[in-house]
């Protein structure tokens, strides 16, 4: 018999020691209680991620944490570039890439503002180079006369047609503090380094933080640099409009690129990004309907015969070294001129003449004769004629 069963003998039923209750004379089998079990907690969802994305999300410490960010512009820099690879969850070289984009885009109005000077002033080139051209032979004449008057005819021309030489060189001012903060900031963040920053790179410089094994980033910035010096993308001045600064601008970028080479890639790579930005400008600014829609006059062709003939570099570096001999010169001049004169002014008369024309002579004697107040006069005083001044 299983238990928990009841089982009838006669009228008296028999009850096994079981679990189970009786109701009424019939067999009842009421099933043991079991407590409720509580329900299992729930599981939070795990969103799918590669073991790298798991492992960075572990690891990546805020940069407050690292010492970096502050209100500085270096600091807000690298707050910004936070944000954009943490919040937004782009790679280093993505975020490096867009924060360049962005700072290109906030001075852009300095860009055209400044291209729009550079064509007026191409446009004006001509009469200006003659009115230079007529300055620096009235200095080297030493006309002075001639010099200021072509002096101020030009500035007069510069104000009729509101020609201002250092508005080209606003945007190049403006642009050096943001590169410069640029630099320090990212090469602050690879000196350091940001952990992630050692894995946030591309192709075959994958580490940010060191500088490209095979150099092909120096490189390439080089080359960049040199196409935007010599197509003028940030003044909006050609090298053609200067000779002497033209060849300045072809030397310069390998130049520096020794002293450039060894810099971490993560600085290359905001270098680059902002050359690839102004190539891409200067290419739009090439459309005349983009310069007509934002004000930039188109750039006259001039006429060469109506231009200086151009001179070598050594040429034009030699007679720039006889003009300044000669300005140097003068200038000398002009200084002994202007220190005789006050000497003259200041003190007393210098003898120019062989006897004293005060003295009174007998018309009968002849002026050679010796006379005896002469020889009186010469012998109380050394010279004479100083007895006279007052």
């Amino acid at each position: 018999m299983e238990p928990g069963t009841v089982e009838r003998k006669g009228s008296s039923p028999f009850v096994h020691p079981t679990h189970g209750t009786w109701s009424g004379s019939s067999q009842v089998q009421v099933p043991p209680v079991v407590p409720a079990a509580s329900a299992p907690a729930a599981v939070p969802e795990v969103a799918s991620a590669g073991p790298a994305d798991v492992v960075q999300c572990a690891t990546e410490q805020s940069f407050a944490e690292l010492g970096l960010g502050s209100y500085t512009p270096v600091g807000l820099i690298q707050n910004l570039l936070e944000y954009i690879h943490v919040d937004l969850g782009l790679p280093w070289w993505g975020a490096i890439a867009t924060c360049t984009v962005l700072a290109r885009c906030l001075v852009f109005p300095l860009i055209v503002k400044g291209q729009r000077e550079a064509a007026k002033i191409h446009n004006h080139m001509p009469e200006m180079q003659k009115f230079s051209a007529r300055i620096r032979e009235a200095k080297l004449s030493g006309d002075q006369a001639e010099f200021y008057k072509a002096t101020i005819e030009m500035t007069h021309y510069q104000k009729k047609h509101d020609i201002k030489f250092f508005r080209p060189l606003i945007l190049p001012l403006t642009q050096a503090p943001i590169f410069i903060s640029f630099f320090i900031a990212l090469r602050e963040m690879a000196n350091l380094p940001v952990p992630s920053l050692q894995t946030g790179g591309l192709w075959w410089f994958q580490d940010l933080t060191v500088s490209d094994p095979i150099y092909v980033l120096p490189l390439v910035v080089t080359a960049t640099m040199w196409g935007v010096l010599e197509l003028g993308a940030e003044t909006g001045m050609q090298s053609s409009d200067l000779q002497l600064m033209r060849n300045v601008i072809r030397v310069m970028p390998l130049a520096v690129l020794p002293v450039t080479i060894h810099f971490p890639s993560a600085v290359f790579m905001y270098w680059l990004s902002s050359n690839v930005f102004s190539l891409c400008q200067v290419a739009c600014l090439r459309f005349p309907a983009v310069r007509t829609a934002l004000k930039i006059p188109q750039r006259v062709v001039h006429d060469p015969s109506k231009l200086p003939p151009r001179e070598g570099f050594l040429k034009s570096f030699k007679k720039g070294w006889k003009n300044a001999e000669i300005a140097h010169r003068l200038r000398e001049r002009e200084e002994r001129m202007q220190k005789h004169l006050d000497l003259a002014a200041r003190g007393p008369l210098r003898q120019t003449f062989t006897h004293n024309p005060l003295l009174q002579h007998d018309p009968s004697r002849s002026p050679n004769t010796p006379n005896s107040s002469t020889n009186s006069v010469k012998a109380n005083t050394k010279k004479p004629w100083q007895d006279t001044l007052g």
